[in-house]
């Protein structure tokens, strides 16, 4: 009897001693953010159905579990745990996860739960989203949305787009938006035209960076307006002008007629694309297509000044025009006879150059006659080149200050006498002013065979 005794209870007591909890998860969809230091929370609810005990968490699958040590819970008393978890190595999983843990009592006994929580990168954490614009708008909205339920203390935005850009550090709850609402400035995409653009977002949590996109829509809007000026009784000027303020490319078609003797007086800038003449009227018309945010000025003027004085002021401005052209350097070439021990007819080149404004990077170019060769020596400036194959020489400054001024100077000579006018090309210069590449030509230099040799033709 005392055996049987015995036995039921040694098949009892681990019943009696056996932890026995209610363990409850009160949260949901809870996730883990690869590469952010913080943990993944679960919100328990434990009840202790059994003797008052103390119990620890843990895993044997690699994640770092709190609280850390153990928790008393007393008899018939519930509990609300966070239990936290965090991976120690890398994960390469995503998507959901399910792994068990243990909860043990103070006599080893313990009992297996079961977890379930989704894998993702920062990526996935948010979606971005935009309204859309029109050439009449004033602002937009933005927003980004928190997808997950995970709590991101500190988030950096930075967006950019051919609209705005914008900069903003905050906070952002589980499955909670963040608005923005965005002033435009019409000046920054008044050239625009209608379409889908580009908002590039840059997010940074923690030392986590990730990069979003999202298209704006920039609606259509038709809008061209005209206005004209007509002023000025000798010299009338009138100036139409055709202003694009919508977002979309506008065809514009503009005409204006004149008479045959009117026609004779008037300029327009730009040049009309059709001129068509009926009787005594002529038919000028502009067809131009117009951009969004640009304009097209035609201004047409009429003359009813003497016709020679506008052919006067013409011919003026051109001269002074090509002189102007010219002042940053200046090149004086002549030729004079040399008279050498073996009759070979020679002569000497001479060359002036002088910089009236400060230049950089010059070249002088002269090229030989046919059937002459250069004479090997030079009293000046030493020339930089000689090709005698493509009869050329050529003279290098990295600079010519103002003022400047160099003579350069050659002799050639050929075995083959010259009857009549023998004459030189033009001396060439290359050279840079204020970044932009000019030249210039000398005069061209003539000698005069049957003169004597000390009658120089010069320039």
């Amino acid at each position: 009897m005392k055996k049987i005794a015995l036995l039921l209870i040694l098949l009892i007591l681990p019943c009696v001693l056996a932890i026995n909890l209610k363990v409850e998860k009160q949260s949901s969809d809870e996730v883990m953010v690869i590469g952010l230091k913080d943990p993944t929370v679960f919100d328990l609810r434990i009840t202790n159905l059994g003797a008052t005990d103390s119990f620890e968490f843990y895993n044997l699958l690699g994640f770092e579990m709190f609280p850390v040590g153990t928790t008393p819970i007393s008899q018939g008393q519930t509990k609300n745990i966070e239990l936290k978890i965090s991976p120690i190595g890398e994960l390469s999983s995503r998507g959901t996860y399910t792994f068990d843990y243990f909860i043990k009592g103070q006599d080893s006994s313990e009992i297996t739960q079961e977890l379930t929580f989704k894998i993702i990168d920062l990526k996935d954490a948010f979606e971005i989203g935009a309204g859309e614009i029109d050439s009449e708008s004033n602002s937009i909205e933005i927003y980004l949305h928190n997808k997950v339920n995970f709590d991101f203390e500190e988030i950096n935005i930075k967006v950019a787009s051919a609209f705005f850009g914008f900069e903003e550090t905050f906070s952002l709850a589980p499955n909670k938006r963040k608005d923005f609402t965005v002033q435009l400035n019409k000046e920054d995409f008044k050239k625009l035209t209608a379409g889908f653009y580009t908002l590039n977002a840059e997010i940074n949590v923690e030392d986590e960076k990730i990069e979003l996109e999202e298209t704006i829509k920039f609606t259509e809007s038709n809008l061209l307006t005209t206005t004209t000026k007509d002023y000025g009784l000798v010299v009338n000027t009138k100036i139409i002008t055709k202003t694009n303020q919508g977002n979309i490319l506008e065809k514009s078609q503009t005409t204006l007629e004149k008479n045959i003797i009117s026609r004779l007086f008037t300029s327009f800038s730009p040049e009309p694309d059709v001129v068509e003449r009926r009787g005594s009227t002529v038919y000028y018309t502009w067809s131009r297509e117009i951009k969004p945010g640009e304009s097209l000025e035609i201004i047409v003027k009429t003359n009813w000044l003497f016709p020679f004085l506008a052919i006067f002021f013409i011919v003026a401005i051109s001269i002074l025009a090509k002189q102007y052209s010219k002042t940053d350097l200046t090149l004086k070439k002549k030729v004079s006879f040399v008279k050498t021990k073996g009759g070979e007819f020679a002569l000497k080149i001479t060359i002036f150059v002088k910089a009236k404004k400060y230049i950089e990077r010059v070249s002088i170019i002269d090229k030989l006659p046919a059937l002459t060769k250069i004479y090997e020596r030079f009293g000046g400036e030493q020339p930089t080149r000689i090709d005698e194959k493509n009869k050329r020489i050529e003279w290098v400054f990295e600079k010519l200050e103002q003022g400047e001024a160099r003579v350069l100077s050659y002799i050639i000579y050929s075995k083959i006498g010259v009857v009549g006018k023998f004459a030189l090309p033009s001396t060439t210069a290359i050279y840079e002013r204020q970044g932009k590449i000019k030249e210039t030509e000398s005069n061209k230099a003539y000698f005069v065979a049957e003169q004597r040799v000390e009658k120089d033709e010069g320039e």
